[in-house]
């Protein structure tokens, strides 16, 4: 099947390729899926980090051209070259794969620029902005930062979203924000949010609302660059 120009700049950027293949699927809401994959080899070459994401190829349906996706993976097994991927199937050509998809299934992957870490100074809690979409990559993130306290807004487009688990601790709040007006709500938020000077932003909502987010951790709350993880995650 057909790569296209993603697939030159993938090869150019020495992308490491990879065949996924599906051991099982799970319906976790109707707008919801969650995968099981054994890695190909993958979790040997690319050690577990939080936020670790992945380039799928996606068919398209009834043709030979590949769409090329980014994924989260989530409660990766090293020793068993395992992993889970979680699909938010609203529309495109990802959402309707994995709902398709069935146990034995194959899927090609290319990996390429996931490295995040945690601050190297424990910052005085987490501000972390997202949605469904994004809510893996966040999943990840609470299972790493431990006691660091943190504060979650996740938008909320389908009335079945709010069910999802996240997994925040006892010392984590997590509010869950209609989406209005292509994401005015978590931008007022980011805006009134009181933030001291030791705090981390994270934030993964759509491009346009990631990157005015951006601005305000910068001007407004005056973090710095090091203190701030951004990552638009759809358009």
């Amino acid at each position: 099947m057909g790569r296209g120009s993603n697939g030159v700049i993938m090869k150019m950027w020495r992308a490491d390729d990879y065949r996924l293949k599906v051991t099982s699927t799970e319906r976790i809401t109707d707008e919801y899926i969650r995968i099981g994959f054994t890695a190909g080899g993958l979790m040997e070459d690319h050690p577990v980090h939080p936020t670790q994401f992945i380039r799928l190829w996606v068919p398209e349906p009834d043709s030979d051209k590949l769409h090329q996706r980014g994924y989260t993976l989530i409660d990766q097994d090293p020793g068993n070259d395992h992993f889970y991927i979680e699909f938010a199937v609203h529309s495109g050509p990802a959402g309707q794969w994995a709902e398709r998809a069935q146990v034995g299934d194959e899927l090609e992957t290319s990996v390429l620029g996931s490295n995040f870490q945690l601050p190297a100074v424990t910052p005085s809690e987490y501000v972390i902005f997202g949605d469904p979409a994004s809510l893996p990559a966040i999943n990840t993130l609470l299972d790493a930062i431990g006691d660091t306290p943190a504060r979650i807004w996740l938008e909320w487009q389908y009335d079945s979203d709010p069910t999802l688990p996240v997994r925040n601790k006892p010392h984590h709040s997590v509010t869950w924000v209609q989406r209005i007006d292509d994401g005015r709500a978590m931008r007022e938020l980011a805006e009134e949010l009181s933030v001291g000077p030791d705090a981390f932003a994270w934030a993964a909502c759509d491009a346009a609302t990631t990157r005015a987010m951006v601005k305000t951790f910068r001007t407004t709350h005056a973090l710095p660059k090091t203190q701030i993880k951004a990552q638009g995650y759809w358009r």
